[in-house]
This record gives structure tokens, sequence and C-alpha cells, in this order.
């Protein structure tokens, strides 16, 4: 085989293969699976029997950006919607390393084990190339994925804002219309705003690691504020007694912080994911928590406080898509990135320009 011809494993594996390597047979059963997807006019009533199977379709639909895929997805949400606001949403939180996923895993079982359906929103980081998930969080929840009562559902993160794929909410309310009472919405946890995983749950649990200089970042400002509580993983072995250690430095620097609008205080706990100690814990204090909010009434008010929050989203959302998609500004928006390259305008008065242009 001559140089020209011959293919290296990395040019046949550096992207997404075009469709003539496609195998014929997988090819056809895109083309059915899409179609069936489209077609299947009894999804609604599948996925509120708890099949798990129209769940994943559903979300599927949710997170597509196909016109004929969101008309679909609207009338299903519309459908499931006074089948929802049934469940204990808790976001998990964490820099990588921390243990998220093996937190969850322990986590979700524990809860399965109490006769709750557990279904877990997994934001992976996005590929820049082919911009798919690329940790895939059901092969990091080996046990956790074989429960009949799991559902984990990895989405690719894009450019959503604190790492939270765009349609989290949306998939929230078709997983509790499946039945899941308990739903863990797990983050990038890569120092992005985590106020918008915030903003769609009912607990926020910040996970820490001892003795890897979070003790210092903890005291700063920023996501601790919002944290209902702060575990403190991995306390096993030689690192028990560092984690006990900042235990007390999280305690006192949760002194420094204005009491919460839900009465709560924030709690430090210790917990092993790895060896399954202090989830019991954990779960005892999330209960003491949703015993207080709904005897003051705050988890009603922070729902509808959040529903609110996700209007001025949508209508936000909806001005950029539509800003852009505009083929005026698109031909503009050229002419104006190749000025300020040249130097013949600023930025400011670049937006301004564009602005002005889409207001015309």
């Amino acid at each position: 085989m001559s140089k020209s011809t011959k293919k290296s494993a990395l040019q046949q594996s550096a992207s997404i293969p075009a469709t003539p390597n496609i195998n014929p047979a997988s090819k056809d059963k895109i083309k059915v699976s899409r179609k069936k997807l489209l077609e299947d006019s009894a999804l609604a009533a599948k996925l509120l029997a708890g099949d798990k199977t129209a769940l994943s379709r559903g979300i599927t639909l949710v997170e597509s950006n196909q016109k004929e895929h969101k008309a679909i997805a609207e009338k299903l949400i519309e459908e499931c919607l006074p089948h929802a606001h049934r469940s204990l949403r808790i976001g998990i939180t964490g820099v990588p390393g921390v243990g998220k996923s093996t937190f969850i895993e322990a986590f979700g079982s524990y809860l399965i084990h109490q006769g709750k359906k557990v279904a877990v929103l997994a934001v992976d980081p996005s590929s820049s190339v082919s911009h798919g998930s690329i940790m895939g969080d059901k092969t990091r929840m080996e046990n956790l994925v074989t429960e009949e009562n799991a559902f984990i559902r990895p989405s690719p993160s894009g450019d959503s804002l604190g790492g939270v794929a765009r349609k989290t909410r949306e998939s929230i309310i078709l997983c509790e219309a499946a039945g899941f009472d308990i739903l863990l919405i797990e983050t990038v946890g890569v120092g992005q705003s985590e106020t918008t995983v915030h903003s769609m749950t009912d607990f926020f649990l910040l996970l820490k690691l001892a003795g890897a200089g979070d003790e210092l970042q903890g005291i700063k400002r920023g996501i601790i504020e919002m944290a209902d509580s702060i575990v403190i993983n991995k306390a096993d072995g030689d690192n028990l007694k560092a984690a006990q250690a900042a235990r007390l430095e999280f305690k006192r620097a949760l002194h420094l912080y204005p009491p919460k609008a839900s009465e709560w205080e924030p709690k430090v706990s210790l917990c092993s994911a790895l060896e399954e100690t202090g989830i019991t814990a954990v779960w005892e204090m999330i209960l003491e928590y949703k015993s207080l909010v709904d005897k003051n009434d705050y988890f009603e008010i922070n729902r509808h406080n959040q529903n609110k929050f996700w209007l001025l989203q949508t209508i936000n959302e909806h001005l950029k898509s539509r800003f852009y998609q505009d083929s005026e500004i698109k031909k503009a928006l050229d002419k104006q990135l190749k000025a300020i390259e040249n130097n013949e305008t600023t930025p400011f008065a670049a937006a301004k320009f564009l602005l002005k242009l889409q207001s015309l």
C-alpha cells in the first residue's frame, strides 16, 4: 500500500466517522430509532407508567436542537407537568477528583434500599471536538446503573452556565413524572458559577476534600454560601485525621455567613463513599432540613422563586437564540468581527451596532 493511500489509526478515529463508514445495519437502526422517536404517540403514557426507555427518549427530545423535536418535546412536557413536582431535588457539586460519582453511587444505592426511586442527572464535561460527554457516568456507576429503581442520564454540559446541561430543568420534570422521588443532579464542578444548579434544587450539597487546600477556599464567599451542607469525602484511612480537622475549620467558617432564608443552619459532616460510611448521616440531615422547610413553608416559596427565575432565563435564552439565528445579524457579525481584527472598531461599538440592527 502506498503512503498516499495508507490511513493511520489516528486518522480513522480522530472524529465521528462519515455516513459511508457506518455499518449499514446500524444505519438502518438509527433511522428506525429516530422515526420511532417522532412517531411514538404513546410516549407520554409510557413515561408516566415509569418506562425508563420512554424517559430516555423524552430527554433525548428535550435535549435536541431540531425544530421537529422541539415541538414534540414541548407537548411532552405539557402532558407531564401535572404529574411533576413530587420529588426532592438534591444538587451535588465539588471540584473534579472529590469523588462525586462514587458518592452518588453509594448514596443512590442507600436510598434505593430505603425504598426510594432515584434518578441521577449527571452533567459531563463536553468534548470540544464531538460535543459529547467525555466521562460517561454510566461507566463510573457500575452498581447503581443495574438497580431497577435507578435511572442515570449523563448529558454533555456544552457551554451552559455552571456546567449544567441546557435542558436539565425540563429533564427534571420528565424524571418526576416517571415516578422518581429523589433526583440527584451532579455538576461538573470546574469553577464556573454553580448558581444554575442551586436554582433548580431543594437541597444543595457541597463535597470537599481534606488536605487539598479546600479549607482555605471554604472560608471564601462564593459557592460555600449557597451550600446547605458540606460533606468532607474520603474521610478514611490515613486521611481521617485531616478530615476531622477540616470539619472544624469549615464549621468555624460557616459562622461567618449570614443566616439563610430557610432558617436552616448548614452542617458539616464526614463520609467515605468508598467505604460507604457516613452516608446514613447525610440522608438523616437532608430529612431534618426537609422537615424544617416544610414547617416554615420555605420549600414551596423556594420552588415558586425558582419558577420565576427560570421564566427569565428562558426569555433570555430565546432572545439570544433568535439574535444569533437572524440571517442579517450573521452577515453583519462576520463583518464586525473582521473590523475588530483590523482595529477598525471596538467590541463595544460593534455590539451597539449589531443590537441596533436587531431592533430595526
